[in-house]
Order: structure tokens, then sequence, then C-alpha cells
């Protein structure tokens, strides 16, 4: 099953599920609004895109956030800790494909070699 999360008034995610709808594909989505971030998968997020690519330091929220959280944020610990209280601060979308790979934000590119194995 592919699994999209993020949130819906994204630009980026209204793509990628665009795409996905375009090609046939099922997906389920997951709403950091309404149903929080999954922190059980944040380590497995940072592991895969790293801390840098996965902390979207040129978004508005991030640029909202006061210089000293901004500072604080120098460890894989202190990111989950952001990414918790501020949602919006994660890159989108995280995609979960059906052979267990992630893909992070939309490249056609990316998605169809992760639908490759999905089911239609």
């Amino acid at each position: 099953m592919i699994t999209v999360y993020g949130i819906p008034n994204c630009d980026t995610v209204k793509r990628a599920r665009a795409w996905l709808a375009e090609q046939g594909l099922e997906a389920s989505f997951h709403d950091f609004k309404k149903q929080g971030v999954p922190a059980e998968l944040l380590p497995a997020w940072l592991k895969a895109f790293g801390r840098d690519k996965l902390v979207n330091r040129a978004g508005t929220t991030w640029r909202k956030l006061d210089d000293a959280t901004k500072a604080a944020v120098a460890d894989d610990a202190a990111a989950i800790g952001l990414m918790l209280a501020e949602p919006s601060v994660i890159k989108r979308p995280v995609v979960s494909w059906p052979d267990g790979s992630w893909t992070l934000g939309f490249s056609a590119e990316a998605f169809a070699e992760g639908a490759q194995n999905a089911p239609k």
C-alpha cells in the first residue's frame, strides 16, 4: 500500500496525490494536521533522508521560528522534537512505497520508480 504523509493544502502534496490518481494508483493519506506526525516513523525518515533534507529550512514555518529554536536543531533528537511540535516544518510529501522504500518531495521520476511494485 502507498501512503502519502503531509498536509492537504500543500501544493507539492496536491501534485503528488494527483499524479498517483492519474496513474490509477490507490494511496492512503496521512494528514499531519488531523492525525499528527507519526513519531514512530521519524527515526526511519531521518535515516532515509537525513535531518538537513527532512527539516524544510526553506519553508514559511522554518522562517517564522525564532533564532534560538532554529539553532537548537543540532541533532536528530532536537529535529524530532521540532517536527512533532511544528509538523509544517517537515518537507512534504513523505511517501511510503509497497517495497518498503521512501521518497521525499515530489518528482514524477521517483514516483514512477516507487510505483513499479504498487497494486492498481
